[in-house]
């Protein structure tokens, strides 16, 4: 090269003792420094193309949809949609959030995750089962997702998980008061929150911690709902593609 690419140095006759690959006046190595910027644009070129990927594998419908299958996702999600707005629109109640189905079937994982880590202290054991509570579905979440390849069952564990959260939300609320009726009547010293909160001297917070877990339980089961959104809308582009 006679003209250097990088800081336009052009070679003359007292250069010659130069090595022809390499600039004389920056000191690069041709080859290398075009190299370089050729990798440096091609990473440039291809980084939306993953983010793109991963969209679409988030979202990845099956190779074949069922006709019948699709349309009870569909309304299954009206139905999601339909009980988020309902618990977003009550706030944190503890009439409707504790009376709810969910309820029942949270407080199952609730009190498991006690007794799962139990051999991890006194303080673990109580934030246990509220922890277990959140973090269980997401089990079923990477199993759907990483196993079973099914994008719109992996939406519903998010959904579940984040209304995890919102149970939480009356429970944490009566963390000063501790006037809920708890498992097995277990007296106010029983009371998950109030002892963590207590222990940590934040019981005086307890109101905006109880808030909180309400605002990322809602954000949760939102992006679950429009995660499920897309999903059904990729399998529909296979639905009609198929018919």
């Amino acid at each position: 090269m006679t003209t250097c690419p990088k800081c336009q140095y052009q070679r003359i006759a007292i250069d010659s003792n130069v090595h022809p690959d390499i600039c004389p006046s920056c000191g690069i190595v041709y080859g290398k420094w075009l190299a370089k910027q050729s990798d440096d644009r091609e990473a440039i070129s291809i980084e939306p193309e993953i983010r793109q990927t991963f969209l679409e594998w988030l979202t990845e419908a099956p190779e074949k949809v069922d006709d019948i299958a699709f349309w009870a996702r569909a309304i299954c999600a009206v139905v999601f949609v339909i009980w988020t707005l309902y618990f977003i629109a009550n706030g944190i109640s503890w009439e409707v959030i504790g009376g709810s189905f969910m309820h029942n079937v949270n407080l199952m994982f609730h009190e498991f995750g006690h007794f799962f880590f139990s051999p991890f202290g006194r303080f673990m054991t109580i934030l246990g089962g509220s922890l277990f509570q959140v973090i269980w579905p997401w089990t079923f979440l990477f199993a759907f997702l990483l196993k079973y390849r099914d994008t719109f069952a992996a939406s519903l564990m998010l959904w579940w998980s984040g209304q995890s959260f919102v149970d939480l939300s009356p429970y944490i609320a009566d963390a000063y008061y501790r006037a809920l009726p708890l498992v097995g009547g277990g007296d106010e010293d029983s009371h998950d929150w109030g002892n963590l909160l207590t222990i940590t001297g934040m019981l005086e917070s307890y109101m905006s911690i109880a808030r909180l877990s309400f605002f990322i339980g809602s954000v949760m089961m939102i992006a679950a709902l429009v995660w499920a959104a897309l999903a059904l809308r990729q399998q529909w582009q296979v639905l009609k593609h198929s018919t």
